[in-house]
C-alpha cells in the first residue's frame, strides 16, 4: 500500500517529516521501510530556466540548424545551436542549461557544453517531451506570455514535490489499506503523545450536500446470488464528459503510485486509495437491458476480462451482468466491454461489499490479483459502500458534469452491526505486563473509533468495535490494539525472565545431527540455502519420475507458478543456481534440509485417515558447481567433479556413524541424471543418491556449467545413524603394517567385491583396504583386470611377526581365488 504524504495531510494535521512519518506508522504496526520523493515532472525540472531568444541566424555549415543567443537572466546571452524548424528570434522558450540532467523514460543524458558543425553551444533549447511536460516533438515548446528570463521553470510550470511511503500491511489490517484508514491509526498516535489528552480531527468527505438532479433514468439492480452479496449500493450519473482529470488529481495518485486515466477513472481510484472502497463505473451504453444483475453463470461460459484474457467461468463465480451477459467478476475484474472510454456518456457507479470467501476463491481459481480482490478478500465495512458513492457522484458531477438520477439503489438485506467486546482492565494490565493508566486506555480506543458505551466500568469496558476493524472480535484483541498505539517499546521489562528452551527426545537427536552436519558443511565451504515450498507446475507436467498426478496440489494457488508441493529439492536449487550465476556468481556450494511432499493415488482419504494419500518427508540436498579451488599463485582453479560430491557424502556418513560397509552402490541413470550412484543399506532401505544432472534440464534454467547434484532421505539417515552408539577405544600400543596385492581379476568383478571378501576373510586384525590401482591393456588375457590393494593390519596390543602377517595374507589370497578366481600377478 503505497501513501502519498500530502494526501495523507488532506486528512489530518500532523507536523512529521516524511521520514518521521515512516518511523511512526511503524511503531504503529503499519511497518514502512521506503521513502521515496515524487515528482509530478521526473526530475523536477531541475536546471531549466525560461529563456528569450534575442537573435536567430542560420548555421552556415548546415541546411537545417540555427545559431541562435539565448537570455537565460545571466550577465551574457548564451550561444545554442539548435535544430528545431520553429525557433526564431523574440520567442520565450525552455533553456536546459549545461549540467541539467533530462529523462527519457528510464533513461538520462546530461546536457554538456559542445561544439556542433564548429560551432560551440552552451545549453539546449527543449521541446516539450524532452522535459516530461507532453508527447510533442514537432520543435521547441514556445510559450505564449511573457516571462522574465531566468525564471526557473519549476516555478513556471508549478512543478509539486511529494513523498510517497510504501506500507507493508500485515493481512489482517485492512482497514488501514487507504489514507483515511492510515489517518485513523496516527489520530491515535498523536492523541496518546497529546499531554493534554486532545483528539486530532480528521477531514472526510462531507456528503451532506448529496441530492439527485432528478428523479427519472435510474439503474434497477437485481440481486440474484444473495449468499455472495452483503451490500450492494449504485448511483446512476448521466451526460458525463470524459476528458484528462485535473492537476491536482494527477498528481495525487501519481505520489500513490497510480497511473492517471481519465477522470471517471482516477475517481474510483480516488475513492479507493482515499476512503479503501474499491469501486466499478460501468458505461451504461454497454449494459444490455439497462439492468444490473449479480448472480453466477453456467460453468464452462466463456469471459475475456480487461486485459483481453478469456477465462472459463465456474459455477461459484459470482458476476456483475446485465440483462444478458457477464459484464465483471464481482470484486476482482473488469469486463473488456464494460468499463469507460472516451465516448461514455452515463455511467452506474457501482460500491459493494462481497462476501471475502467467495472473492478470495475465485481470485485464486483465475490466478488474479487486484486491487479491489486484495481489499474485499480481507472484508471491507459494509457501512461506507452509500458514502464512497456518493464521493465518486459528486466528484464526478464537478469533474466530469452530468446530473445524478433518480435515488440509491442500495440493497442490504441484514445490517452488519458493531462487534460487541467486554474488556476487563485487569486482563488488559495483566495481558500488556504493565499497568495502563485507565484515561489513556479510553483516550486510545476512543481514537480508534471504538466506542465506549455507558454501562461500562472502572473494572470493566464495553465496547462496540466499528464494522471496518473485521479482525478485533475478541478481548485479546482489543488489548493488541490498545498495545501497538501505546508502545511495545514503552513497556519495561523486568530484571528477570522465566523461559523453557529445551529440547526432548528424537527431535533433539534429529536436531542435533542436523547441526553436526550444518556445521560440517559450512566449514567445507558450502552454504545453507532455504527454498519455498510451493513450486511450478511447468517442472513436473512433462516428468515420468515424477508424475504430475503425485504432487500434492494447491486448491487456490496464488498463482500457476506457486500451485504444487515439491516432490523434490532438486527444482528449488538449480533455480537458485541459475539465479546466482546470472549474477556472475558460478563457484557455488550449496545444501537445504527440507520437506519433500507427495500424493499417493492409490490411498483413500477417509473420516479417520483424512491425510492417508499425503506423505511428507524430510531430505537433505547438496549441489556442486564451478571450480573447487579458486584461482592463485599456487596454481590454477580445480574444477569440481562428481568425485567430490561423491566424497563429501561419504564423508558425511562417516561423521554421523555410518559405515561405507553398511551401504551398497548402484550404478543407473534417469530423466535427470546422466549418471547417478543409488545410495541404499545392505537390507535395500534406500538412503538417497547422487550423480551429474543432464544437461537438457539445466538448460531450462540457463546453466551452462555442470552440476552435480545429491538427495539424501533425512528420515532413513536419521534411523541409521540413531542406531549407532560412540564408544571410547584407547589408542594402538603398536604400529600398523601394509601389504599390498596385485591381483589379475574378470573385467566384471568390481572393488565393492573385492573389499567384501577380503574383509570376510579376516576380521581380527585387518584395519582397512584400499584400491591403489587399476589397470586394463592388451598385456593382459582378454576379459581380464588388474587390481592393486592395500592392506592395513594391526594388533593393538603387540606387534605382529612376519609369521602372523603371512598367515593372514595366504588366507586371504585363498579367499579371494576360492570365491572370485583372482590370481596374484
Amino acid at each position: 500500500m503505497n501513501i502519498s504524504y500530502k494526501w495523507l495531510k488532506r486528512y489530518i494535521d500532523f507536523d512529521y517529516a516524511p521520514k518521521e512519518l515512516a518511523a511512526a506508522l511503524t511503531s504503529l504496526g503499519l511497518e514502512c521501510d521506503t521513502v521515496e520523493e515524487v515528482e509530478s515532472v521526473k526530475g523536477g525540472l531541475r536546471g531549466l530556466v525560461i529563456g528569450k531568444v534575442l537573435t536567430c541566424e542560420e548555421h552556415p555549415d548546415s541546411d537545417h540548424l540555427h545559431i541562435t543567443t539565448v537570455d537565460v537572466g545571466g550577465e551574457e546571452p548564451l550561444l545554442i545551436v539548435c535544430g528545431a524548424p520553429n525557433v526564431a528570434a523574440g520567442q520565450t522558450v525552455v533553456v536546459a542549461t549545461i549540467g541539467t540532467t533530462l529523462y527519457d523514460g528510464d533513461k538520462e543524458f546530461q546536457i554538456k557544453k559542445s561544439k556542433i558543425r564548429g560551432v560551440q553551444s552552451f545549453g539546449m533549447i527543449c521541446a516539450e517531451d524532452e522535459i516530461g511536460l507532453g508527447t510533442n516533438h514537432d520543435g521547441i515548446m514556445v510559450l505564449e506570455e511573457e516571462v522574465k528570463p531566468g525564471t526557473p521553470a519549476a516555478t513556471y510550470f508549478n512543478v509539486e514535490s511529494d513523498y510517497m511511503l510504501e506500507v507493508e500491511l500485515t493481512p489482517n489490517r485492512v482497514d488501514a489499506a487507504s489514507h483515511y484508514g492510515t489517518a485513523r491509526d496516527l489520530r491515535a498516535l498523536l492523541a496518546r503523545k497529546n499531554p493534554e489528552g486532545l483528539l486530532p480531527e480528521i477531514f472526510t468527505p462531507d456528503t451532506t450536500s448529496w441530492h439527485s438532479d432528478r428523479a427519472d433514468g435510474e439503474t434497477p439492480v437485481e440481486i440474484e446470488d444473495k449468499e455472495g452479496v452483503i451490500r450492494y449500493s449504485g448511483i446512476t450519473v448521466r451526460g458525463v464528459k470524459v476528458a484528462e482529470s485535473p492537476e491536482w488529481l494527477r498528481n495525487l495518485l501519481i505520489a500513490a503510485g497510480q497511473r492517471p486515466i481519465n477522470n471517471i477513472v482516477d475517481i474510483t481510484n480516488f475513492v479507493l486509495l482515499g476512503l479503501g472502497q474499491p469501486l466499478h463505473c460501468f458505461d451504461l451504453a454497454k449494459v444490455k437491458g439497462d439492468k444490473i444483475v449479480v448472480r453466477t453463470c453456467e460453468p464452462g461460459k466463456k469471459f475475456t476480462t480487461l486485459d483481453g484474457v478469456e477465462r472459463t467461468l465456474d459455477e461459484k463465480d459470482m458476476m456483475i451482468c446485465n440483462a444478458e451477459e457477464p459484464m465483471c467478476i464481482a470484486g476482482v475484474f473488469g469486463g473488456l466491454d464494460s468499463g469507460v472510454t472516451e465516448t461514455t456518456t452515463d455511467v452506474f457507479i457501482e460500491s459493494a461489499c462481497f462476501h471475502p470467501t467467495r472473492v478470495r476463491k475465485t481470485a485464486r481459481r483465475h490466478a488474479l490479483n487486484t486491487d479491489a480482490s486484495f481489499r474485499y478478500e480481507r472484508g471491507t465495512d459494509p457501512n461506507i459502500t452509500v458514502k464512497a458513492a456518493k464521493v465518486a457522484s459528486m466528484l464526478i458531477k464537478e469533474l466530469a458534469g452530468g446530473e445524478i438520477c433518480g435515488e440509491i439503489s442500495d440493497y442490504y438485506p441484514e445490517e452488519v452491526k458493531p462487534f460487541r467486546v467486554e474488556l476487563s482492565i485487569d486482563y488488559c494490565n495483566r495481558l500488556i505486563g504493565k499497568n495502563i493508566p485507565l484515561q489513556l486506555i479510553k483516550r486510545i480506543l476512543t481514537a480508534l473509533e471504538i466506542e465506549i458505551l455507558p454501562q461500562s466500568t472502572d473494572e470493566m469496558l464495553v465496547l462496540d468495535v466499528p464494522t471496518y476493524r473485521v479482525d478485533v472480535t475478541r478481548p485479546c484483541d482489543v488489548v493488541e490494539e490498545i498495545l501497538r498505539v501505546y508502545g511495545y517499546n514503552n513497556v519495561e521489562f523486568g530484571d528477570e525472565m522465566h523461559i523453557n528452551l529445551s529440547r526432548q527426545g528424537d527431535t533433539d537427536f534429529s536436531y542435533r545431527l542436523q547441526q553436526i552436519v550444518s556445521d560440517t558443511l559450512t566449514a567445507q565451504g558450502f552454504n545453507e540455502i532455504m527454498n519455498n515450498s510451493l513450486t511450478a507446475e511447468k517442472y513436473y507436467r512433462d516428468s515420468e519420475q515424477l508424475a504430475e498426478k503425485e504432487c500434492v496440489r494447491l486448491l487456490n494457488p496464488l498463482s500457476g507458478e506457486l500451485s504444487l508441493m515439491r516432490r523434490t529439492l532438486l527444482i528449488g536449487g538449480l533455480e537458485s543456481i541459475g539465479h546466482n550465476i546470472n549474477r556472475k556468481a558460478s563457484n557455488l556450494r550449496l545444501y537445504e534440509f527440507g520437506n519433500i511432499y507427495k500424493f499417493d493415488p492409490e490411498k483413500e482419504s477417509t473420516v479417520e485417515t483424512p491425510l492417508a494419500p499425503f506423505s511428507e518427508e524430510p531430505a537433505l540436498a547438496l549441489w556442486l558447481t564451478g571450480d573447487m579451488s579458486e584461482e592463485s599463485w599456487i596454481g590454477k582453479p580445480a574444477e569440481s567433479t562428481v568425485f567430490d560430491l561423491k566424497g563429501i557424502v561419504m564423508n558425511l556418513f562417516k561423521i554421523l556413524g555410518i559405515s561405507e560397509r553398511e551401504l551398497t552402490m548402484t550404478q543407473a541413470a534417469d530423466e535427470f541424471f546422466t549418471a547417478k550412484l543409488v545410495i541404499a543399506t545392505k537390507s535395500g532401505k534406500n538412503l538417497g543418491e547422487l550423480g551429474i544432472l543432464r544437461r537438457e534440464l539445466l538448460k531450462k534454467f540457463e546453466i551452462e556449467q555442470p552440476v552435480f547434484f545429491s538427495q539424501l532421505s533425512w528420515k532413513q539417515v536419521y534411523k541409521l545413524s540413531h542406531r549407532h552408539k560412540t564408544e571410547y577405544e584407547a589408542l594402538a600400543k603398536t604400529m600398523p603394517v601394509r601389504r599390498d596385492l596385485a591381483l589379475l581379476l574378470d573385467a566384471g568383478i568390481e572393488f565393492a567385491a573385492v573389499e567384501q571378501c577380503v574383509r570376510k576373510s579376516e576380521k581380527k586384525l585387518l584395519r582397512d583396504v584400499r584400491l591403489i590401482d587399476v589397470y586394463e591393456g592388451d598385456k593382459l588375457p582378454s576379459g581380464k583386470k588388474s587390481y592393486a590393494i592395500s592392506l592395513t593390519l594391526q594388533d593393538n596390543e603387540k606387534t605382529l611377526n612376519d609369521k602372523q602377517i603371512d598367515a593372514v595374507m595366504r588366507k586371504v589370497t585363498a579367499t579371494l581365488e576360492k570365491e572370485l578366481g583372482a590370481q596374484l600377478r
